[in-house]
């Protein structure tokens, strides 16, 4: 039995034709993707990691994660997007809201906002604190001024020589800026695999020490993406939720559904969905081609885009994650007069309204001729979100070879880059702007 549940109940009977009759296709592109035959094949090296992960890193990773705990109060990991999503993904994933935990987990270098970055300047004053900069070349903009800056209030506040004790880089192996920095410095470095892509990086050193340090069950967590990769070895349809995923939205995007949201009833979901959002956004979307990736958080947005979800263009289809098991709940409590007209809820469980609030409302858009796919997880924890994390890997590979795109290049990031250095006067950029 899998570990997650995929349940297409509410999305078959929009189907002109059934993901199953995909099945051909899908062994042929499996054969593309383990033996590294299609487009971007040199950015595959995500596929292994559950099993083929560096053992020596690793346990560096888990002896520093203790070092930062004993030496710190905050740690601030700087990066932007793949370099920082999994991360914080992971921790909202696992994290029980309000609880104080042994070590803070602050990110920066994903904007440029100098309200944000000069708050937490001030927020780390009275604070010990540690970095972890991630960055394959140490020069993406937002992520080497914030490291810039924040490099510089760390070293003031305990000299250098204790300060490169409090600097983790998450780096290239053997070349760029960051690299350079770092090994000149003597700060502690990891590597960031030359064929794992950002975004398919939660496996490495670039999610993992953020999530050790926070207290994370990291070896649980591999063992749910090993998991994961052992049952998705198997193409068939059958046995593949990954693949099946795959090839139900890929249906769908034929039959001029243009828009995907991933919906979630947990607030402990929403980073998970901005992760997966800059995962199939960056893989699919090019050669204009590729669903558009949204994602909302219910029952809190069904009172704001719960309107035009069941009433407006019906180009969308929503992908909802349902968690099966509550580790804590509260009962909903008798009231006298009952003015709110609620005691008919009494001695019932908050989540059990929760989950009624999503059958309710999948019912409600099926009716309205939205297409819903159903993920039942079993409950928050590291093994499940390493599982998870390996489904949704695999299965964009797949969404993204049967539209005939390469998954591991973004070409289209780089166009506002240029606009960007140009105005900002950056050498080499002159005639960018005319």
């Amino acid at each position: 039995m899998a570990h997650i549940e995929l349940l297409l109940n509410d999305a078959r009977s929009f189907l002109s034709e059934q993901p199953e009759s995909l099945q051909g296709r899908i062994t042929e592109l499996h054969h593309v993707i383990h033996e590294k035959l299609g487009a971007g094949n040199d950015f595959l090296g995500w596929l292994d990691l559950p099993i083929n992960y560096n053992r020596n890193e690793y346990a560096r990773i888990l002896q520093a994660a203790k070092k930062i705990r004993r030496q710190s109060e905050v740690l601030v990991v700087i990066g932007i997007g793949g370099s920082y999503l999994g991360a914080k993904a992971g921790l909202e994933f696992l994290n029980e809201p309000f609880k104080k935990n042994q070590l803070e987990i602050i990110f920066a270098g994903h904007q440029m906002s100098g309200i944000y970055l000069a708050n937490l300047l001030e927020y780390l004053k009275n604070k010990d604190f540690s970095i972890n900069v991630i960055s394959k070349s140490g020069t993406t903009t937002e992520p080497a001024i914030a490291f810039r800056i924040l490099k510089k209030a760390l070293e003031e506040k305990y000299g250098k020589d204790e300060a490169k004790e409090r600097i983790y880089a998450t780096t290239d192996r053997q070349k760029g800026a960051l690299y350079t920095v770092a090994k000149e410095n003597g700060y502690e470095m990891f590597i960031i695999p030359d064929d794992v892509g950002g975004r398919f990086s939660v496996l490495t050193a670039v999610g993992l020490l953020p999530l050790a340090a926070a207290g994370i069950n990291t070896d649980q967590l591999l063992k749910g993406a090993e998991e994961a990769y052992d049952r998705f070895m198997n193409p068939s349809l059958t046995t593949n939720e990954a693949y099946l995923y795959a090839a139900t939205r890929y249906l769908l995007y034929q039959q001029d559904k243009k828009v995907e949201m991933l919906v979630g009833y947990e607030p402990n979901l929403l980073y998970l969905n901005e992760w997966w959002k800059q995962l199939f956004g960056e893989s699919e979307g090019k050669d204009h081609k590729g669903l558009f990736v949204a994602s909302a958080g219910f029952s809190t947005d069904l009172h704001s885009l719960g309107q035009y979800i069941q009433d407006g263009e019906r180009h969308l289809f929503e992908t909802v994650i349902q968690v099966k098991h509550s580790s804590k709940d509260i009962l909903i409590p008798e009231e006298e007069q009952d003015l709110d007209e609620l005691n008919y809820l009494k001695g019932k469980k908050l989540s059990y309204v929760n989950e009624q609030a999503l059958k309710g409302t999948m019912m409600a858009h099926k009716d309205g001729m939205v297409p819903n796919l159903l993920i039942n997880i079993p409950r928050f924890d590291s093994f499940t979100f390493g599982y998870l994390i390996y489904f949704f890997e695999k299965a964009c590979a797949m969404s993204a070879y049967l539209i005939d795109v390469n998954p591991f290049n973004q070409p289209g990031v780089e166009a506002y880059k240029k606009n960007m250095f140009a105005l900002l006067g950056k050498k080499g950029y002159e005639n960018i702007i005319k």
